[in-house]
């Protein structure tokens, strides 16, 4: 076990200070992404002279350091800045986070053929906030750590292309969204959290101002995403050669999410112990992100070809074109 953990930390420290490096940080690459592709290039390279025991700690990573992450994740956020942003920005991610996880899942299954969990993954994504979403929804689905790596390959190549793309579509006029709701536009269409720093600290003000605290409304959304997905799970797409639908179990970690979010909210709690946390957080989830990266060999990738690919593509279609009116009638209806 502690060979193991010692082994993913390792890897993670190493993925943190690339992340770090400028021309890495510029293309927004967390230190999550960075961390499955090293777990990745582990897994199909030297894996097989570390001794079988590691595997118990990288599991270990995977499984329940990804729980207490997704739970400290809540110190990220403030109920206060989710009432700053107002009632159309939540709004706006409500609608955003359920219509594009709605079309990646048909998309997926129905569409390309996907199976059910990788299209959940894929649309997780995509919907709500990048990688740290699909690490979320990986123990709700109890998926295998190659569909999560295929998933957040999607979420790295069309977030880059979201932080190169808005810009130019932004400045050549063809939007015609203020700076206001140009902010809130990027909040609630880019992918990952630091995707949405990086496009909106161009521009600063009240752009980047708006697009963070719409993109931590949506992180928001992972808790009752998480809890309505295992209810509907339960329900209704229990396995069908089961003789009984699998039970309805709340995530706890969700919950534990929401309550830490509160925690912080409540301003008992100072700054740099805040900070502190947050750092640490980061720190457990690319440990998370780096384990799921170890147990994925690159072959799975072959049995699914670029159909996740294409899945992803048409939510980030909806998410650039659905995504723009939404905001556009939204910010001037309400």
């Amino acid at each position: 076990m502690i060979q193991g953990l010692l082994l993913v930390s390792l890897f993670t420290v190493i993925a943190i200070f690339l992340a770090k490096l400028q021309f890495i940080a510029e293309l927004g690459f967390s230190p999550l992404v960075v961390g499955i592709l090293l777990g990745i290039i582990y897994a199909n390279s030297v894996r097989s002279k570390v001794p079988e025991g590691f595997q118990v700690g990288i599991i270990f990573s995977a499984k329940k350091i990804l729980r207490l992450a997704i739970v400290l994740y809540g110190f990220r956020i403030t109920f206060q800045a989710i009432y700053d942003v107002g009632l159309e920005g939540v709004l706006i991610s409500t609608l955003i986070v359920v219509t594009t996880f709605v079309i990646g899942t048909l998309v997926g299954m129905k569409i390309f053929k996907l199976d059910r969990d990788t299209s959940m993954l894929t649309a997780s994504g995509s919907s709500v906030c990048g990688a740290a979403a699909v690490l979320a929804t990986e123990p709700v689905l109890k998926a295998e750590p190659h569909k999560s790596a295929v998933a957040v390959s999607t979420v790295v190549f069309f977030g880059t292309l979201s932080m190169f793309l808005y810009p130019v579509i932004y400045t050549s006029g063809i939007l015609d969204l203020d700076p206001s709701q140009f902010g809130i536009y990027i909040g609630a269409t880019i992918h990952e959290v630091a995707q949405v720093v990086a496009v909106g600290g161009a521009y600063g003000g009240v752009v980047a101002d708006n697009a963070v605290i719409v993109k931590m409304t949506r992180v928001m959304l992972i808790a009752p995403m998480l809890i309505i997905l295992g209810f509907i799970l339960a329900k209704y797409l229990s396995n069908s050669n089961s003789s009984e639908k699998q039970s309805f179990v709340i995530p706890w970690f969700a919950v534990g999410f929401v309550v830490m979010s509160g925690i912080n909210s409540l301003n008992i709690i100072p700054t740099d112990y805040t900070n502190y946390i947050v750092q640490l957080d980061t720190f457990l989830l690319t440990m998370a992100m780096t384990a799921l990266g170890m147990e994925t060999n690159i072959s799975k990738f072959k049995d699914v070809g670029l159909r996740p690919l294409y899945t992803a593509g048409i939510m980030f279609i909806w998410l650039l074109v659905g995504g723009y009116f939404i905001t556009k009638y939204i910010t001037e209806w309400l």
